[in-house]
């Protein structure tokens, strides 16, 4: 893939459009691309990559953008955590406060994660109670006797 991608590229590749890419750049989700004023907007491989991780977490989880914004936040939050872990945080002070910090954010993550899941187990629940339902009523009029 070349070093230097227009938007259009970038969508086509992402399976998306130019619009929601500025979009995403503007409500902070992409960072904003270098140019000069008047020049395209170009990407690199790393930019196509990151707006597909987005776009697969939004279409998964079923994320609203104000939810995909806050997993992206804490995800970067704790990317930075760990370059000043791994950067070799001696003081046993802040080597707590970097696990802890990390927990947080963690944390935040699995409530939403867990949040979208409850909603998922909610909707299967009632769907399974609507197909019992349709069956008992194709069974009746069948002339079986409803199941009990």
């Amino acid at each position: 893939m070349s070093a230097e991608l227009k938007i259009g590229d970038v969508a086509r590749l992402a399976g998306t459009t130019p619009r929601t890419i500025r979009y995403y750049e503007e409500i902070g989700l992409l960072p904003a691309s270098e140019r000069e004023p008047g020049s395209h907007r170009t990407y690199a491989e790393a930019d196509v990559e990151r707006l597909t991780e987005l776009l697969r977490l939004k279409d998964l989880l079923g994320l609203t953008l104000e939810e995909l914004k806050e997993l992206v936040e804490a995800e970067g939050a704790r990317a930075e955590l760990r370059r000043e872990w791994r950067g070799g945080v001696e003081d046993p002070v802040r080597r707590r406060q970097i696990l802890e910090e990390s927990l947080g954010h963690i944390g935040r993550q699995l409530e939403l994660v867990r949040r979208r899941r409850d909603e998922i187990a909610r909707l299967e629940s009632e769907l399974t109670a609507r197909r019992r339902r349709v069956r008992g009523l194709l069974r009746e009029l069948d002339g079986e006797p409803a199941a009990g």
